[in-house]
């Protein structure tokens, strides 16, 4: 089995870089990086939607992912307050009875 080649976020901006810059189609530039073409067009692709946060690297979050993470951790606790709120009411609401032994 092949080792897994790892490419440094400079590697794959100038990469990228290169090829916007119009020399070289995409297949061209991968073949030359001795790259897939594959991943090289994921490459393109990242750095068309993120630009400046592309690539942050092995186990790092963008921070639009991070802000996402937090607003559904937020979103989960509201949600479990709500329903403990709703039972709460549904106990206190209930009609008291009353002891006709007296």
């Amino acid at each position: 089995m092949k080792d897994r080649r790892k490419y440094g976020k400079e590697f794959k901006q100038q990469a990228v870089e290169y090829y916007t810059s119009g020399k070289s189609s995409m297949d061209t530039v991968a073949a030359e990086l001795g790259i897939p073409d594959s991943t090289f067009s994921r490459w393109c692709l990242e750095v068309r939607k993120h630009s400046e946060s592309a690539f942050p690297g092995h186990g790092n979050i963008a921070a639009d992912q991070v802000q996402l993470r937090q607003l559904e951790k937020e979103l989960e606790r509201t949600r479990r307050e709500r329903d403990i709120l709703k039972k709460a009411l549904a106990i206190f609401s209930r009609e008291p009875k009353i002891n006709s032994d007296l």
